[in-house]
């Protein structure tokens, strides 16, 4: 029998768009799951959404407190609460889900003898629900070399079964403790680091509404694009490959030996001047899902872009 399923929702001033989503969980052809929702300290009346639906969903959504220190933070602190011996799937308060988004996922997971994980593409939607384009889909490979350099495993399609969990569990301290900036990534980067088997399904399973108040937004048009490539140039993606690095570096137990001997050298990598560090990155095969992704990373790092701060290295 397919084990329970934890849905975890991090919700935040979240009432305008959550019974849409509540719905669309409610109504699920797979209906084997539970939902937890933390809540951190919303002001517009999103706990009580929650307690109306709860109250007619016979036990099966509860209600509990977040840490108040932003959406990341809510989903590690959401990890720990799911049920080891289930599987845990990841849920945005903004989004609606198509009927069969969690069957999809189970039948991906069902049978899988080691730690696995699935997500797919997503539909890309306005405030309204109204379809924009879907998102685009990557054919891989998916593995660690990706992960360390891009976050490709969209967190609002993961379903990640009992040993995966455990997986996350086990290392979701540490990522606190980094702040990480994305918990989505951080999931991509220590499952495939352990040698979970990754499945990237090309369905559309969920409507991604944008908003002024996405925490993270649509990555496929060319605004979105040049602020993402930006970010390569400014600091900022080097600010989250450090704190990734810090976040793996006390759950190096939990990754294969190949991938831990890789993350030694993604550390050197990052305290590597300019034109060395270039070379460490084609001699690790670091590499993103399209190629003109792969060379803006090297640009930035031939630039010295991505080269820690005196004060950042261990």
């Amino acid at each position: 029998m397919q084990p329970q399923i934890t849905i975890v929702l991090a919700s935040f001033n979240g009432a305008r768009f959550l019974p849409a989503q509540l719905d669309s969980i409610l109504a699920q052809t797979l209906t084997n799951w539970r939902l937890i929702v933390s809540d951190d300290g919303s002001q517009d009346g999103t706990q009580a959404v929650i307690a109306d639906y709860a109250g007619r969903a016979d036990g099966r959504i509860t209600l509990i407190e977040g840490p108040g220190r932003g959406a990341t933070a809510n989903f590690l602190h959401l990890i720990r609460k799911a049920d080891p011996a289930g599987w845990i799937a990841f849920c945005d308060q903004d989004d609606v889900w198509k009927r069969d988004k969690l069957a999809r996922a189970a039948e991906f997971l069902t049978g899988q003898d080691g730690p696995a994980v699935y997500a797919a593409r997503t539909t890309v939607c306005d405030e309204q629900l109204q379809e924009l384009a879907p998102a685009p889909h990557f054919p891989g490979p998916f593995g660690f070399p990706n992960a360390l350099i891009q976050a490709c495993l969209p967190g609002n399609t993961t379903v990640a079964n009992a040993a995966a969990l455990t997986i996350l569990q086990r290392g979701a301290a540490a990522a606190d403790a980094a702040g990480i900036i994305s918990h989505d990534w951080w999931n991509y980067l220590l499952l495939s680091g352990a040698g979970a088997r990754i499945h990237r399904d090309a369905a559309q399973v969920l409507l991604y509404r944008q908003h002024p108040r996405n925490v993270m937004g649509r990555n496929d048009t060319a605004r979105a694009r040049a602020a993402r490539a930006s970010m390569l140039f400014d600091g900022s993606f080097a600010n989250w490959l450090r704190r990734n690095h810090a976040a793996l570096l006390p759950a190096k137990d939990l990754l294969t030996l190949e991938n831990r001997q890789l993350l030694d050298r993604f550390g050197a990598f990052l305290d590597a001047p300019g034109y060395r560090a270039l070379a460490q990155m084609r001699s690790m095969g670091l590499y993103r899902q399209t190629r003109a992704g792969t060379a803006a990373v090297m640009a930035a790092a031939l630039a010295g872009r991505l080269r820690a701060r005196p004060d950042q290295r261990s």
